[in-house]
């Protein structure tokens, strides 16, 4: 027997040939619900790699343009090092501007952690400025040296710490999600083979019988490869559909980066758990053609 024999047979149809396969009963019930779980889960794991990505990347791209210098230095030296260190960034290519923060910008920036009533006149908190960049940016050696002798307590940050640990975040958790489909297909694959082998075993004197009237092998594991693959199309679909609502229906990001609000598809990328049923499907009629085969030669 062939894959493509399989293949034409799935699409043209067999009424004798299904006969052999029962419609009802525990390994019915077994393949769909496996099938549909795990397509609803298959869809979540799909939705949280590419939100993930989505955050991670929009993260990256606020940090990659933006850099930010703080100056520690005695109040008296403070506001000459400030005027020293914005000559500089005038000077500097690949900096597109740059401005120092307020007293009254730097208090809301701590006041999440140290609440409203934080005294910032009276506590010797850096002063802080924040730098934008141009397409090409800046050099961030070369500035370095220059703030070192301009004004020695210029420290620069270019967020180099914050932008890697979020791209290699990003691409872990795209290669979990990645994994997680994997994983599931493959436990699609196991469960699918267990009911198609309990179907086979429980329908063995039909198939001995089916087999003293002339049957091959080929025409009986046709049947149910067919039988067990649209099984697990059908049950995929309804999954995958359900999960698709359940994603829906949760919060969306809006004007905030937050990860719990924005995990869900965006544009195009709702076309992408489409897949999942076809995929189920294919999973389905590997996993049963190779059993139906083995069982079947075990059946000698």
């Amino acid at each position: 027997m062939t894959a493509l024999g399989d293949i034409l047979a799935l699409l043209k149809g067999d009424a004798q040939a299904d006969r052999v396969v029962p419609r009802t009963g525990q390994a019915a019930r077994l393949s769909l619900a496996t099938s549909a779980a795990m397509a609803f889960l298959a869809v979540f794991a799909m939705a949280l790699s590419m939100a993930s990505g989505r955050l991670a990347d929009r993260w990256s791209d606020a940090l990659a343009r933006s850099s930010t210098i703080r100056i520690s230095a005695p109040a008296a030296e403070l506001e000459a090092q400030t005027w020293a260190v914005l000559t500089v960034l005038e000077q500097t290519p690949g900096v597109e501007s740059a401005r120092a923060l307020t007293d009254e910008e730097q208090q809301a920036l701590l006041e999440p952690w140290f609440g409203p009533e934080l005294p910032v006149d009276d506590l010797p908190i850096p002063r802080l400025i924040e730098v934008s960049e141009t397409a090409e940016g800046y050099d961030g050696d070369g500035l370095r040296q220059r703030l070192a002798a301009e004004a020695p307590g210029a420290v620069l940050d270019d967020h180099t710490r914050w932008r890697r640990p979020l791209v290699e975040a990003a691409g872990r958790l795209r290669l979990l999600g990645w994994v997680s489909l994997v994983l599931i297909l493959g436990a699609t694959g196991a469960m699918v083979t267990l009911a198609a082998q309990s179907a086979l075993a429980a329908n063995e004197q039909v198939i001995r019988v089916t087999r003293l009237v002339g049957a091959r092998d080929s025409y009986i594991a046709r049947a149910f490869v067919r039988r067990f693959t649209l099984r697990a199309l059908t049950g995929a679909s309804a999954g995958t559909a359900l999960g698709m609502v359940a994603v829906l229906l949760l919060p969306g990001a809006g004007d905030s980066d937050s990860f719990l609000t924005g995990l869900g598809f965006a544009g195009s990328q709702w076309l992408w758990p489409l897949v999942i049923p076809a995929l189920a499907a294919i999973t389905a009629f590997i996993a049963t053609r190779v059993a139906a085969l083995r069982t079947l030669r075990g059946l000698q």
